[in-house]
């Protein structure tokens, strides 16, 4: 058995009695001898809401919790659904999701981190401990997989767009010890992860091996024992952008649990009607056809642990 140590090291310690509504904050901690660091943001009128719902939003690769606020901005979401969001930063911005990312070479246990993440915010927010999420993009978004996969006992589901899961040793050993709802978003024409699996080799991502998005689409509907023919439609082309979107969800999991593809025909390495925060002849286009941050907490919001 494994035993975690974390000390803290607070900046702006919160105060539940003392802390204003609507604000954001950047909170540094010690957790497993490294200086780890996020940003909260608490909804106007939080301390009359009662346990709130938590968002983990998870930046890509080479990212920060800034510039995955603008990417996915949950913020009018959390005002007016009363949520907490929680916006991490990896070790040397990125996250040990199983592929030879640096916090990986490094031995960084990042499923170590959101567990005691989870610990540290119940612990001084009002947080509902049964509705914890985690979405992110990319990097971001394979570590979401991986909570998926370890850390189910805390996370109650999934979202997770421009990525799939790691093919060798976290797909293989994925075994929740419940169901776990997962939502994924991934472009056909996504010049970064491919959508078809395998070998990633684009320029400046880790590397490694990685289901395709109907690879890790099944590997959830065989694990939530979901029906195997899903409901399928095509959301309307309402930007007329050269994307489309077909949407399939396979319902009917254990403990009332779901899967949702969302394939976005001709779609990049972005969020839906997110931030285009590269060019787009590096990540491809950004489909205006959905919502993809409305679309997930809409996905969240039925499920609770």
């Amino acid at each position: 058995m494994s035993i975690f140590f974390f000390s803290c090291q607070i900046e702006d310690a919160p105060n539940l009695l003392g802390d204003k509504p609507n604000e954001q904050k950047t909170i540094n901690l010690t957790i497993d001898g490294n200086d780890r660091s996020f940003i909260v943001y608490l909804p106007t009128g939080y301390n009359n809401s009662g346990k709130m719902p938590l968002i983990f939003a998870i930046h890509g690769g080479s990212g920060t919790p800034e510039g995955m606020i603008n990417i996915a901005n949950f913020k009018p979401i959390a005002e007016r659904d009363k949520v907490v969001l929680v916006y991490p930063a990896g070790i040397q911005k990125n996250w040990n999701d199983g592929r030879p990312t640096t916090p990986n070479q490094l031995g960084i246990n990042d499923v170590s981190f959101f567990n005691q993440l989870c610990d540290y915010m119940i612990a001084n927010y009002p947080v509902d401990g049964a509705k914890i999420y985690a979405t992110g993009i990319s990097n971001g978004g394979f570590m979401a997989s991986r909570l998926g996969c370890e850390l189910s006992n805390r996370i109650a589901a999934i979202a997770v767009n421009a990525a799939t899961i790691e093919a060798t040793t976290i797909a293989p050993n994925c075994n929740p010890g419940r169901p776990v709802p997962a939502l994924y978003i991934h472009g056909t024409a996504d010049p970064l992860v491919p959508f078809t699996g395998g070998q990633m080799t684009a320029n400046g991502t880790a590397g490694g091996t990685i289901l395709s998005h109907f690879q890790a689409i099944d590997n959830w509907v065989t694990i939530n024992a979901c029906n195997a023919a899903p409901n399928v439609s095509d959301l309307p082309d309402i930007a007329n952008d050269g994307t489309t979107i077909k949407q399939r969800i396979y319902e009917g999991g254990r403990n009332g649990s779901e899967v949702v593809s969302y394939v976005v025909l001709n779609g990049g390495h972005t969020w839906p009607q997110g931030f285009q925060y590269l060019n787009e002849a590096i990540i491809g286009k950004t489909s205006q056809d959905m919502n993809a941050t409305e679309a997930i907490w809409n996905f969240f919001k039925k499920f609770k642990r």
